[in-house]
């Protein structure tokens, strides 16, 4: 996070040579723009939990990381994909994908690690995070 840039939507322009195919600059990636984005999350909250659903199509049960530490709540998931396509029993196309989708979250109150569950089915994660009980403090007498 040391290095951080500016973002200019204009960086590119500069390079764009004008006899160039009008097809190749606006040419999108094979890959859809889904497994480019940041995982998509919802959180609902009540008085107890917080419930998390996050979106992360494509991702394996094995390839997804959730930390709780404190009320900070960090998901990361990495998505492959593998295209072959085969003429007769040559293979003339055959195109890879990996890639990592990571989100984190900062939650109002602390979860309690030990009672959160997950669990994640048709590429959808759920977590139940219980709130932490408050420490409740406590009075000072005044002598």
């Amino acid at each position: 996070m040391a290095n951080l840039m500016h973002f200019n939507p204009f960086r590119d322009l500069a390079r764009i040579d004008p006899l160039r195919d009008f097809e190749d600059m606006f040419r999108l990636s094979n890959y859809s723009r889904d497994e480019m984005q940041p995982i998509r999350i919802d959180v609902h909250e009540n008085d107890q939990a917080y419930i998390v659903r996050a979106d992360i199509p494509g991702a394996k049960k094995e390839d997804i990381k959730v930390d709780v530490v404190g009320n900070r709540i960090s998901i990361s998931a990495e998505t492959k994909r593998v295209e072959e396509e085969k003429q007769g029993g040559n293979v003339v196309r055959c195109e890879r994908y990996v890639g990592q989708q990571y989100r984190s979250v900062t939650l109002d109150h602390e979860v309690d690690e030990n009672k959160a569950n997950a669990k994640f089915e048709n590429g959808v994660l759920e977590l139940t995070l219980p709130k932490r009980a408050p420490n409740g403090g406590r009075k000072l007498t005044i002598n």
